[in-house]
């Protein structure tokens, strides 16, 4: 069965006691707004950006490891998307919730999540 997938965007993973202070700081040096200072739910406190480049989501995400900078695969199908990309080399780290951490043959981090909005952005690669 065929699924789809494409790019969702980035998510700017600190370690910080100030989130506010770190969404201001990345909204200043990306030129986006704010959208939502008040989004998270209990097990995650995030800052989502509004009017992006290309509607690429971008968010600030308040987290216990190192600092670092990730990308998002969403697709309409998470598991059939992990296992194409482990076909390529890439390995399943951890389900978490709904969505997938991966690592890349080559050490970076990556998730693939549930796709949202497929009739906005970039239309998504149609898998066989």
């Amino acid at each position: 069965m065929s699924h789809r997938s494409r790019l969702a965007g980035f998510i700017i993973d600190c370690r910080t006691d100030d989130l506010d202070a770190a969404a201001d700081f990345w909204s200043q040096a990306l030129g986006v707004r704010i959208a939502d200072r008040d989004a998270g739910d209990d097990s995650a406190e995030y800052q989502q950006f509004g009017d992006t480049p290309g509607d690429l989501h971008i968010e600030v995400q308040k987290v216990d490891h190192d600092s670092r900078v990730h990308l998002d695969i969403e697709s309409d199908d998470v598991d059939a998307e992990a296992a194409r990309l482990e076909a390529l080399g890439a390995r399943r780290i951890a389900f978490v919730k709904r969505w997938w951490v991966m690592e890349a043959p080559t050490g970076q981090r990556f998730c693939v999540v549930r796709m949202k909005h497929p009739e906005r952005g970039a239309p998504p690669t149609e898998w066989d």
